[in-house]
């Protein structure tokens, strides 16, 4: 029976084994299923997110610009170049001793060493050490093997003239975007394409070196100005030594081709040199030639005699009563430097009579006046390509009174810009042609191949071409024996010119004793102009008058212009010109 009961037993087990082993597989079948769902689910779906969460446990990305484009002078040398250089970072993650770290950085880096260690220590997985690091100072740091410090790639602006033409360059600063100058006006062309870089780090955090991908397609573009180099190292030498020599405060040359409007030389004093443009104060950054408007004194007096010739109102030969050095307009009295009687209006100019340019606008009357002005371009921006540039101050005819007329006419209650008087004055040297300035000349791409040339573009006719080479007849007198500008004569060259010198107001509204801004301006050689040139020093100390600390200035740098442009020496007076003067002196001598 025992046998029995257990052969029944037996008989009965088979079912339940197969439904365990049934439901063990349908278990097992489940669970492959939700681990294959789940593998597809982050695999598929989640893959890309997971793979992008990964990789930034080991990958650090940071923007930086393409190398900025070169700046170079007209005869295609380098001003402002874009170097190679290498940027010092640190992974604090990584950093193991800050205090040791910073200590060993701080030595070879000069930096504070407190300073540094917070930084190592602060809870971010970069950091910057130090930018644009000299080489020897980058091997220096490589030595040490300091854990967690990294080296970037970058580009360091660098200007290797130094101090040359630093105004109208300006600077950029350490990300790579134009701060002052050309470098600021053009900074969209001249910057490289935004570049990402990605840092890699290890599992500890240790960063390795930046994968380079600044690639020439990154960089900017290329700039082609009209300055000289050569015209401008003399513009700014000869400067330096007039502003020295006479204790100024500051000055400013400029030189042009009148027949284009290219800027061949724009200069500064003082200088500074923008590889280093911390070390020095911000009034000197700026293109004081193109923001600053001063009264010009004497220099408009040419800009009057234009007017009133192409008018016909006078003629060179039209003589003024200058009342012997007093002329009373109203409550005030206008002097002259000279007790002069009867006048030409030629020998107004030579002379620099205020009296009598006074009585030359009072016979243009205010209207004309004010028309003639604003058709040399005063009151308004020239439209030069440089920033901050001022339109100087006109006011309205309507405004004057009877003595305001007067002082505009000899230079005063009027501001120009250093750019405006340069225009202006090459008109006169181009036969009354007004020529639109221009400083640069043509934009490549970062290949070299032309993108945009910017070529000499006619403004409007100012005076009729008899007008300005009669002007340029009484111009060329201030430079002879006797005339306020004979310290401006170029040996070799004839040279028309004017000098300038107005008293300066201070801050109360009120001309200021003893303080002056003087000038000179002229062109040479004067029958067929090629260059014109203005000097201008603020509150010289030995001297105020134009004529004597601004014109030795203008003939050193007209004469060495002329001869680095190989402009033939004026062996004798061209045909023309000579017989323009021998009536002039005719005429004078019949009025004595």
């Amino acid at each position: 029976m025992k046998r029995m009961r257990q052969q029944q037993r037996l008989e009965q087990e088979p079912p339940r084994i197969k439904w365990r082993i049934v439901l063990t597989g349908l278990f097992l079948t489940a669970l492959y299923l939700a681990v294959g769902t789940k593998a597809v689910f982050l695999h598929v779906v989640q893959g890309p997110l997971l793979s992008q969460k990964a990789a930034r446990q080991y990958q650090k990305s940071m923007v930086t610009q393409g190398k900025r484009g070169t700046i170079y002078d007209s005869r295609l040398q380098e001003m402002a170049v874009s170097i190679d250089t290498t940027s010092i970072a640190a992974y604090p993650g990584a950093v193991s001793a800050p205090q040791e770290t910073a200590q060993a950085l701080a030595k070879i880096l000069k930096l504070n060493p407190t300073r540094l260690k917070k930084k190592l220590s602060a809870k971010r997985s970069f950091v910057w050490i130090k930018r644009n690091v000299p080489p020897k100072d980058v091997e220096a740091v490589k030595a040490l093997s300091l854990a967690g410090v990294g080296f970037i790639p970058e580009h360091a602006r660098v200007y290797p003239n130094r101090t040359l033409a630093a105004q109208v360059i300006g600077f950029s600063g350490i990300d790579g975007q134009g701060l002052e100058g050309l470098e600021f006006f053009y900074n969209d062309h001249l910057k490289g394409h935004a570049v990402k870089q990605i840092v890699m780090t290890d599992a500890l955090g240790r960063g390795f070196d930046a994968e380079r991908k600044i690639l020439s397609d990154y960089s900017g573009g290329n700039i082609i100005l009209t300055i000289d180099r050569s015209i401008q190292y003399i513009a700014e030498t000869a400067l330096a030594e007039a502003a020295t020599t006479h204790c100024a405060n500051s000055g400013m040359a400029i030189v042009m081709a009148p027949k284009t409007g290219a800027i061949l030389a724009m200069a500064h004093f003082p200088l500074f040199n923008p590889n280093a443009h911390g070390e020095y104060k911000r009034d000197l950054w700026r293109n004081r030639a193109i923001t600053d408007p001063f009264e010009p004194g004497s220099t408009m007096k040419i800009f009057i005699a234009a007017g009133a010739i192409d008018s016909g109102v006078c003629t060179p030969n039209t003589v003024f009563y200058c009342e012997e050095g007093r002329y009373r307009v109203g409550r005030n009295v206008v002097h002259d430097t000279h007790p002069y009687g009867r006048l030409t209006l030629n020998d107004i100019v030579k002379y620099s009579s205020n009296i009598g340019i006074l009585k030359i606008a009072e016979a243009m009357g205010r209207n004309a006046l004010y028309a003639n002005l604003k058709t040399f371009g005063f009151g308004e921006k020239t439209g030069i390509e440089c920033p901050g540039e001022t339109g100087g101050l006109l006011t309205a005819a309507n405004r004057w009174t009877r003595i305001d007329m007067g002082t505009i006419a000899f230079g005063q209650g009027v501001s120009v810009s250093a750019i405006q008087m340069v225009m202006a004055t090459a008109a006169i040297a181009n036969d009354g042609i007004l020529m639109q300035p221009r400083i640069v000349k043509a934009l490549t791409d970062n290949n070299g191949s032309l993108l945009q040339t910017f070529e000499p573009r006619k403004i409007r006719d100012v005076i009729a071409p008899e007008t300005a080479r009669t002007i340029r007849t009484i111009m060329s007198s201030v430079t002879e024996e006797g005339g306020t500008g004979e310290k401006a004569a170029v040996d070799g060259y004839t040279v028309c010119g004017k000098t300038g010198t107005a008293q300066k107001i201070d801050a109360s509204g009120t001309y200021a004793k003893g303080k002056y801004v003087s000038s000179f301006i002229g062109l040479a050689p004067c029958d067929n102009p090629e260059i014109v040139v203005l000097v201008i020093l603020d509150e010289p100390k030995t001297n105020h008058y134009g004529g004597l600390v601004a014109a030795p200035a203008f003939s050193k740098i007209a004469s060495e212009t002329l001869n680095y442009l190989n402009i033939t020496p004026e062996e004798k007076l061209q045909p023309d010109w000579n017989r323009r003067m021998t009536i002039a002196k005719m005429t004078e001598a019949e009025m004595e």
